[in-house]
Formats: structure tokens, sequence, C-alpha cells
């Protein structure tokens, strides 16, 4: 049941990246890392059909990872790239070609290989004064490293910056509703007193908000693989340092869950550069005659 409430938050992901990129990359260029572009993209309609499908996603991210932990559930909703694919295959109205199935084989399967041969287990119910928390600060000062980055390179190299800066927030995102999540037994008192609600709020909008900055200044094949593949990265890597969760760490099953990760990352890269994911220059429901080389 996890595997398929997984599956369908990465769904509605897919489609709400592409709708919100849709509406995003008409925004002007100088309006990136401004909060005035949310205050734009709130008043048009695809954007916000894109931002209901993505609170969709993240509500039934949300409930699985009340039923697993972070390692398990970070991979599927990393297949919200191949939702993406598929979205803007029927826009086009084309046949995948060759090496976009090659890229979701490989996305797909370095996914499965990961969960069966690392066998994520067990965990601790780290409260929000715990100094594991630490690692979260962590992330997020890396990720203002990419934002500092970004902001002083090319158009290109900076949206794939500011995806990747996203995709860690995002990362981060669910490792503390996973936090929350373990925290309601304690009662709403113990929740509303905690920093984690509100932190999980900042959170959330400034990864938004510097989602769509990517969206804005490139189409999905250069943006969202650098989001996509950071998310889990970091989900798994703070379930790993903040909750305490196992992987095998015998040589053969941590080789192939290394193979597993490279596999995953590489086939979301493969899958990026798809025509289907480039910006569109005309409407939203046409097939995209410009195209980054």
């Amino acid at each position: 049941m996890i595997f398929l409430i997984g599956l369908a938050a990465a769904g509605l992901l897919g489609l709400g990246f592409v709708a919100q990129q849709h509406a995003a990359y008409r925004e002007p260029l100088g309006r990136m890392l401004h909060p005035s572009l949310l205050l734009d993209l709130i008043h048009k309609p695809l954007w916000l059909a894109g931002l209901a499908a993505m609170v969709g996603g993240q509500i039934l991210g949300a409930l699985a990872l009340s039923g697993a932990n972070v390692a398990k559930v970070e991979p599927l909703l990393a297949t919200n790239l191949l939702f993406a694919l598929v979205i803007g295959r029927i826009v086009c109205k084309e046949n995948l070609h060759w090496n976009e199935w090659l890229g979701g084989l490989m996305a797909s399967g370095g996914i499965a290989l990961f969960l069966v041969l690392g066998r994520p287990t067990g965990e601790h119910p780290t409260g929000p004064e715990s100094e594991r928390w630490l690692a979260a600060a962590g992330i997020v000062f890396l990720a203002l490293v990419l934002v500092s980055i970004g902001r002083r390179s090319p158009l290109q190299t900076r949206a794939m910056l500011l995806a990747a800066a996203a995709g860690m927030l995002f990362g981060l995102q669910d490792a503390v509703t996973r936090g929350l999540l373990l925290r309601l037994g304690h009662g709403l008192w113990a929740i509303v007193t905690s920093w984690q609600p509100y932190a999980l709020v900042i959170v959330a909008i400034c990864g938004l908000l510097l989602a769509q900055s990517a969206f804005d200044a490139a189409p999905l094949r250069v943006s969202l693989p650098a989001a996509t593949a950071a998310e889990p990265i970091t989900g798994i890597l703070l379930g790993v340092l903040v909750f305490t969760e196992r992987l095998r760490l015998g040589p053969g099953p941590l080789a192939g869950q290394i193979i597993g990760l490279a596999m995953m990352v590489s086939g979301i890269v493969i899958l990026g550069r798809s025509p289907y994911l480039a910006k569109r220059e005309n409407n939203v429901s046409e097939c995209p005659e410009a195209r980054l080389p």
C-alpha cells in the first residue's frame, strides 16, 4: 500500500511541476528569487492548478511517510520525473524514444535495486530538541551556497543550481514532516510548542520559491532533474543522520545501493534531456517548437 501511495504522490507532483513550469516560464527573469514571483503566480489558474496537484502529492507523500521511514519513501517520490515525461508525451502526441525508455528503466530499476538491497529498517523517534537535527541546518547551508553560486552563473546553470537547492529543501521538508508525524502521539500541545511546524512552513515556501525561479529560468529538462535527484538523496541522508535509519552495510548490499542510486540519478538525467520537457514558447497545449540543443 505504501508503494502505491508513494507512486500516486509522485504522479501528482509530476503533474504539478509541469503545470507550474508552464506558468512560471512566462514570468520576467528579473523576478527570480523575489517573493513577487509567487505573488504574481497565484493569480494564474494554471499555476494554481499545479499548486493544488503539488499539495495533493505532498499530502499523499505525508501519508506514505506515516507508514514507512524516509529512506523507503524518498526513492518512490523521485519517480515524479517519469510522470512529468508521460504528461509531456501526451501533450506532444508522440512516441517515446529509446533513450527515454532507457532513462525510465534506469531510474525505476535503480530505485528498486536500492530498496531491495538497502532494506531501510528501524528509526529512532527523534524529538525536536535532539542535536541530530543540526544535520538539517547543514542542508540549509548547502542550499544557500548553491543559491549564492547560482546568482552569479549563466542562466541554465542557475536553473540547475536553484532546482538542486529546491530539491534539497524538499528533502528536508519530507524529513521534518516525518518528525512531526512521529510526535503525534505526544499531543497537539507538544507539536504547537515545537519549532518543527513553523520550520516546515518556512522550508516549504522557500523551496517553492526556488523551484519556481528555476522553472522561470529554463525548461523542465534543465531544472526538474536536479530537483528530482537532490530530494531523495537529501531525504535518505537525513533519514540516516536524524532518525538513525539503518541500511545494510555489507560489501555486497552497500555496493548495490551505490549502484542503485547512481542508476536512479543517471536515469533522471537522461529523462531530463527529453524534448517533451523542453520549454514551450507557445500555448501549453502545443508541442514545443523551440527546443534547447
